[in-house]
């Protein structure tokens, strides 16, 4: 398979291009018009896979059997699911004919690993796409992104193998192995797990991009439609002319008492999306970050679903406008919300003006009590006589006689424990932070509280979790 061939039926992105390893030499006519990097697919790295077995899906099982079946070497692929199991696979590049990742080993050493698949020939896809479009079925779950299984049997009786047989998945490693090697083990467990999340990607690894195949689809659909004359077919043109050119307001406005009651909106994600990984083998312009975009993409991805889970909560309407934040404190928001990399963070903490030393404690802040436990931790504010003698009497009454720790002023609004590394900082609405020395400087040690007793308490609480 090394040498690769062309006919009607298969090609093999079997080998690199003539300009070395970085270039891809796709196998058929698709390939060759997207370049093979028009097609290219890159999906993160997954966490290690603790607590759960790999290929849950009918495709993913299909896809490990026929690893199994063609590994001479059990062992090799044992090292290869433990690897796997503990998130050593670095982000998969997904192309027509070959998948992609970066290895490591337990000691670190790191390895790229290809493993290579026949594509399918022009011919090959022509009767796949035929096929699909003579049952109702098919065509109708493959335009809502579904690929049931029985489109595999449906697909083997047109001539078409969707899934890969014995020896069809061809490895190539830098480790030097001629056969699966743990490293390309690694890699087919991985892809397991992609087959789970999309089936689809298995049909770009044979050599047709979701987009490409879901358009030829509905052009063939169409077409067929047309073939078939009669009223069906002038029904089609008639629906077809009305998408583009719209309704008469005259029959929108006259059928607005009987049209059905729009759905239900679907649910809520449970969690935010992944966002998009950006570590390919394309290069990428000058002046940009992949790593930074791929922060920001991720923040998008939390910041929309938050704003949803807000615009759907009762009573949402009748909610303040949120303030905008300043960028200084929008640097802060995004380093606590994605923890990012120590380079990232770097950057983030000059764009909040603050030394890196100092972004931690910004971060605490935030995720104590947003805007409003920042400005306490950066600013140093003098109370009028009235809040003074609030305070005061808040401090008195929060411990019985004799229970009171003993206070020091230690600013125009903040009061130290004696004899602890305690401290109470009083807000601008009469509210008390804790704060807790850690290497010499004040941190933020837990949320606000109305009570100074009870502030210094979650104050414990937070160093006690601390602690744990």
């Amino acid at each position: 398979m090394s040498d690769g061939y062309e006919d009607d039926d298969h090609a093999y992105g079997t080998g690199y291009g003539a300009d070395g390893p970085d270039s891809f030499d796709g196998g058929d006519d698709e390939a060759s018009r997207g370049g093979g990097r028009g097609t290219e697919r890159v999906f993160a790295a997954f966490p290690p896979a603790q607590g759960r077995g790999f290929a849950t899906s009918w495709w993913g099982r299909a896809w490990l059997k026929a690893l199994e079946d063609t590994a001479l070497d059990g062992q090799q692929l044992k090292q290869g699911r433990r690897l796997a199991r503990e998130g050593r696979v670095g982000a998969v590049s997904v192309r027509p004919g070959r998948i992609t990742a970066v290895v490591r080993d337990r000691d670190g050493s790191a390895y790229r690993s290809d493993v290579l698949l026949q594509q399918l020939g022009t011919g090959a896809w022509d009767r796949f796409l035929d096929m699909a479009v003579d049952r109702a079925g098919h065509i109708a779950a493959l335009l809502d992104r579904e690929m049931p299984p029985h489109l595999v049997e449906d697909a083997a009786g047109a001539g078409v193998e969707l899934l890969p047989g014995i020896g069809d998945l061809e490895p190539e490693c830098t480790c030097g192995a001629w056969d699966h090697c743990p490293h390309s083990g690694a890699l087919c467990y991985q892809v397991a797990r992609l087959l789970d999340e999309d089936p689809f990607v298995l049909l770009l690894m044979r050599g047709r991009e979701e987009r490409r195949l879901l358009d030829e689809l509905q052009v063939r659909s169409a077409a067929r439609a047309v073939r078939a004359g009669g009223d069906r077919a002038r029904e089609a043109a008639d629906d077809a002319e009305r998408d583009v050119h719209g309704v008469p307001a005259a029959e929108a406005f006259a059928a607005a008492g009987i049209l059905p009651p729009l759905p239900a909106p679907p649910p809520v994600p449970v969690e935010p999306g992944l966002g998009p990984a950006l570590d390919s083998e394309t290069a990428p312009a000058p002046g940009v970050d992949p790593a930074a975009l791929e922060v920001l993409a991720a923040d998008s991805a939390v910041r929309a679903h938050r704003m949803l889970l807000d615009a759907l909560a009762p009573g949402h309407e009748g909610q303040a406008v949120p303030v905008e934040l300043t960028p200084r404190q929008d640097a802060v928001r995004l380093a606590a919300d994605t923890r990012p990399e120590p380079r990232i963070g770097a950057r983030l903490a000059a764009g909040s003006g603050r030394p890196a030393a100092d972004l931690d404690a910004a971060v605490r802040a935030w995720r104590y009590g947003g805007v409003a436990a920042l400005a306490v931790l950066d600013e140093e504010w003098t109370p009028g006589p009235e809040d003074l003698a609030r305070g005061r009497a808040r401090l008195g009454e929060a411990w019985e006689a004799g229970e009171r720790p003993a206070l020091r002023a230690s600013g125009r609004a903040r009061w130290t424990v004696a004899g602890a590394d305690l401290q109470l900082r009083l807000d601008r609405n009469g509210r008390w932070w804790p704060y807790r020395k850690e290497r010499g400087r004040w941190v933020p040690a837990g949320p606000a509280d109305d009570d100074p007793a009870g502030a210094l308490a979650g104050a414990d609480g937070a160093a006690a979790d601390a602690a744990v």
